[in-house]
């Protein structure tokens, strides 16, 4: 048994290490890396070839089955809300309710609530101009201002379905959609806070050069659009899926499950977005939607792919027979996916890639229960968050779109990154005290 264990190990720190290298030093996409990584680990373990390419087909097949449609309507709405200047809407109305002596907060709140359905990345995109215009008018530091919105777009990114880690790490692991969108959407809470004030605390004593009208990002329009209709497609969905994943307290109405399925509720989200778009421009949206997505689902179609490979070769057993996993928990997890991202830079990567080996081992870590692989995937979140740096592309969007040098990010949004990261532990870590 210590020689097949050893072999295991071994197999499995070599697909690792491939995916790490393949994706920090040669840039290679993640599909072939963890395509490549499938062959590593199955035949490492004396798989037969045939068997490494069923058991890759059949995480593939299952993992775009539980979340392909998840995935592209999600896809659908971010660009939708991104196309008709919804997001800026939003972000207008919640400057306006805070106030401009609190803009800061105001741009933490704006990107915790744009990053539901947008990715954080083309969340800060969309949003970069509005943020240099506020700060230009408000005072506020944009290095407080820029780390202060991305903490908000990132909390969620890494601990809400639809973004494409949480939603594949979920169905990998298992947990239920619903459930996970509404706590996760609770824990990243603290976790934006926490940023927010980092960026605040420490922000204000770094000194950085003022952004002009010429560097700054052309501010778009804020379109004509009514505020509850700008959030109506974000508010509804949430509201759907809450009573979908709590209709048993309700009496066990079947219509809260049906409309509160994530498919359902996302393609009524959709809906409740689009305008009087005319036919050519429907279908540019469509065809944008389709090719995020459709990168997106061939990332983690591969990532379910490894899975089941790590599956097939029992490494839950070996090491549930060589480790008393059981004394550790969450931590295992939460750990596991910290070294992953720091060292490769994907919190989509490296969120996938732990819960691929996190899932055979669930029995051993006494997460074997529907809440204890919510709690996990809680975990798995909070450790993609740390430790985002010069390997992370949202990083480098960060700081190209606000004008701000390496050295002020690393010691702002990257220190930002860490303590959101232990705070989303500390939170499921108190959670798991009175829900396991």
């Amino acid at each position: 048994m210590s020689t097949a264990f050893l072999q295991v190990l071994l197999s499995l720190a070599a697909g690792i290490g491939l995916i790490i290298l393949l994706t920090v030093k040669f840039r290679v996409h993640a599909f072939f890396a963890l395509f490549l990584a499938c062959f590593v680990v199955g035949l490492g373990v004396q798989l037969s070839f045939a068997d490494t390419i069923t058991a890759m087909k059949k995480g593939f097949g299952h993992i775009l089955q539980s979340l392909g449609f998840v995935i592209m309507l999600g896809t659908m709405l971010g660009v939708i809300l991104e196309h008709t200047g919804a997001t800026r809407v939003m972000a207008a109305a919640i400057l306006r309710m805070v106030g401009e002596k609190r803009a800061a907060a105001a741009m933490g709140i704006t990107g915790f609530i744009v990053g539901l359905p947008i990715f954080c990345d083309s969340g800060y995109i969309v949003l970069s101009g509005l943020n240099k215009s506020v700060a230009r008018r408000s005072g506020v530091s944009i290095l407080v201002m820029s780390v202060s919105l991305a903490a908000g777009l990132y909390a969620v990114h890494c601990l809400v379905p639809p973004h494409p880690g949480a939603t594949a790490a979920a169905g990998i692991i298992g947990a239920d959609i619903g459930k996970l969108i509404l706590a996760g959407a609770l824990v990243a809470i603290p976790a934006a806070v926490v940023g927010c004030w980092w960026a605040a605390f420490m922000g204000k004593k770094i000194p950085v050069s003022e952004v002009t009208e010429e560097e700054g990002t052309e501010v778009q329009e804020i379109p004509d659009i009514p505020v509850w209709r700008a959030f109506l497609p974000i508010i509804v969905p949430i509201l759907l899926i809450g009573l979908g994943a709590f209709g048993d307290m309700a009496g066990g109405m079947k219509i809260f499950h049906v409309l509160g399925d994530p498919v359902i509720a996302l393609f009524i989200g959709v809906l409740l977005s689009l305008r009087n778009f005319r036919k050519d421009t429907m279908s540019r949206l469509m065809m944008e939607a389709a090719e995020k997505a459709g990168s997106i689902l061939v990332i983690i179609g591969a990532g379910g792919a490894f899975g089941q490979v790590l599956s097939a070769t029992n490494i839950g057993a070996h090491f549930s027979e060589t480790f008393h996993l059981g004394n550790i928990g969450i931590i295992f997890p939460f750990l596991l996916t910290v070294l992953l991202k720091t060292a490769q830079g994907s919190s989509t990567v490296a969120i996938m890639t732990a819960a691929s080996i996190i899932q055979p081992l669930l029995p051993a870590l006494g997460l074997d229960s529907d809440m204890g692989r919510l709690l996990c995937m809680l975990a798995l979140g909070g450790g993609s968050m740390m430790i985002s740096h010069a390997n992370d592309a949202y990083f480098w969007v960060i700081s190209k779109f606000s004008g701000l040098e390496m050295k002020p990010m690393l010691k702002v949004y990257s220190v930002a990154t860490i303590l959101m990261g232990l705070t989303t532990f500390c939170m499921v870590y108190l959670l798991s005290w009175f829900l396991l």
